[in-house]
């Protein structure tokens, strides 16, 4: 028997860290953009990622739309609650497209400079604030018996939630460093390596304030690791990860490293729906308004056809993410067409 309330928990946790890691380092391009030197290398980075990002906002699309199939009270408790802040992310992946789209579009300093710090400015908000958001499902919010959020714009904004915000943007900065290494050359590929070490430095230290935040003020992410122990192990993988990536940079193999900042953003993601299980929403008013898998889910009918849907759906989503990145792979050049 299929408990398929578990079942689509584990797929919007899939779908979560596959969109983290593919659209995490076009963002952390974004968020390194500012860094690039001359209109040539600008455009170097703009083309590594040109051919992936739209594909790779899939995974965020189909997270969408099975949240609101799945779990609809979530979905609308969520986006209700977080109103403001989710339409800044809209209006982020809204300036970020554009941004990839005209900068080029107009041989004139301005336009190009406009779009450059548009493209900074969106992949920053776009980041931080879907860390915030997630530090905040995590956390805790305001969520009365009626499930609806009871509190304020400011109560997004706790400590441990600008942590994550933060470990998010230097996360992002770091997988974007290490995958602009893999996919250029010359000046601009010798500069990514100061990159990669500083945002690692950066993540690691971001890191370690958001894990001290999360064991003294949210004292439940912990909950399920004592209820099974296996979980450790992958936390044991993920220091190991981390700790490979700073290996990997001094070694010269940027594949690995970035192989290892994948398993890192995977790891996290685990953690975080370890962190939450059984609920999608914690409340921070009573943990029995919390929204769980079971209370907050669709029909049983809706899952089970919803799963036959996936089944199909999800081989197609990883198929053709595979065949653009192959047909892409290698290093980025300019040529006619290019951004």
């Amino acid at each position: 028997m299929i408990d398929y309330h578990i079942a689509w928990f584990l797929l919007l946790m899939v779908l979560l860290m596959g969109y983290a890691i593919l659209d995490g380092f076009d963002l952390g391009v974004g968020i390194l953009h500012p860094f690039t030197r001359t209109d040539h290398e600008r455009r170097l980075a703009l083309n590594a990622i040109g051919p992936l990002w739209d594909g790779n906002e899939v995974w965020l699309v189909t997270f969408g739309g099975a949240l609101f199939a799945a779990f609809p009270d979530v979905y609308a408790t969520v986006l209700s609650g977080m109103y403001l802040p989710i339409m800044a992310v809209l209006s982020g992946l809204i300036g970020r497209a554009v941004s990839i789209e005209f900068r080029s579009k107009v041989n004139s300093a301005f336009w190009r400079s406009y779009w450059d710090w548009s493209f900074f400015a969106s992949s920053v908000v776009v980041v931080g604030l879907f860390g915030v958001a997630l530090g905040n499902v995590v956390g805790g919010i305001p969520v009365g018996a009626d499930r609806e959020f009871v509190g304020t714009i400011a109560d997004f904004f706790s400590p441990f939630a600008l942590s994550i915000g933060v470990l998010a943007v230097m996360g992002a900065a770091m997988h974007g460093a290490i995958y602009l290494h893999l996919k250029t050359e010359g000046e601009l590929h010798e500069r990514t390596r100061g990159w990669m070490w500083k945002s690692f430095f950066g993540f690691a230290l971001a890191y370690a304030v958001a894990t001290v935040l999360a064991l003294d003020s949210v004292p439940h992410v912990t909950h399920n690791f004592d209820r099974w122990p296996w979980a450790w192990g992958v936390v044991v993988l993920n220091v190991l990860a981390v700790a490979n990536i700073p290996r990997a940079i001094h070694h010269g193999r940027p594949g690995w490293a970035f192989a290892s900042s994948c398993c890192t953003i995977a790891a996290l993601t685990f953690m975080v729906g370890m962190a939450l299980f059984p609920n999608l929403v914690v409340s921070s008013i009573d943990p029995k308004y919390s929204l769980d898998i079971m209370s907050a889910a669709s029909s049983d009918g809706t899952l089970r056809r919803m799963s036959v849907i996936a089944l199909i759906g999800m081989p197609l989503v990883a198929t053709y993410t595979t065949v653009v990145y192959w047909i892409f792979r290698g290093k980025v050049r300019l040529g006619e067409n290019s951004y």
